[in-house]
């Protein structure tokens, strides 16, 4: 059985144009977190970039989101770190042209800066998540890859770094 050339992920391809547009439209993305990610839907995460190769995600500084040392609680500022990078992960296997399953696998963090303002994560590892996508569906061997994504706050300066290793596997 022959399989696609791995620059066969179409970042522009129809199915990642039509989550495109739901992970952007704030009340479609508000009722996908309603059902699927509550707590994302309280701690105010948006998708604010998403186009195949490069994921951002925001979350709020407010009151529901701060900790105890009036910054952003770890867990808020990781959520959307994921976020950046589970969207492209979406993304990339909503175009595959076969079923593969992603899942977390680890996880590591650095914190630079404490988080007082919005803080927008980035990840631009789109094209390293299809390049594990072709590969696991040429193979059958589940394969995992680590990305990166930098917390900036509104000022541009770096906040808190997020690596997720990510398990790609083609479904049976």
């Amino acid at each position: 059985m022959h399989r696609r050339a791995p620059d066969a992920f179409d970042p522009d391809g129809p199915k990642v144009r039509k989550l495109r547009r739901r992970m952007l439209n704030r009340w479609i993305l508000r009722m996908y977190m309603l059902r699927w990610l509550p707590l994302g839907l309280i701690a105010g995460l948006r998708v604010r970039t998403l186009d195949g190769k490069v994921g951002e995600a925001t979350v709020p500084y407010r009151w529901l989101t701060t900790n105890p040392f009036r910054s952003t609680y770890f867990a808020a500022l990781s959520m959307a770190a994921e976020l950046s990078q589970g969207a492209l992960g979406m993304a990339v296997v909503e175009s595959a042209p076969e079923p593969v399953s992603i899942l977390i696998v680890g996880m590591e963090a650095e914190f630079v800066k404490k988080a007082t303002d919005l803080t927008t994560f980035r990840c631009e590892g789109g094209e390293q998540m299809a390049e594990a996508v072709v590969k696991t569906l040429e193979t059958g061997e589940p394969v995992r890859i680590t990305l990166e994504s930098v917390g900036r706050n509104e000022s541009g300066l770096e906040v808190a770094r997020f690596r997720y290793a990510w398990s790609f596997k083609r479904k049976r």
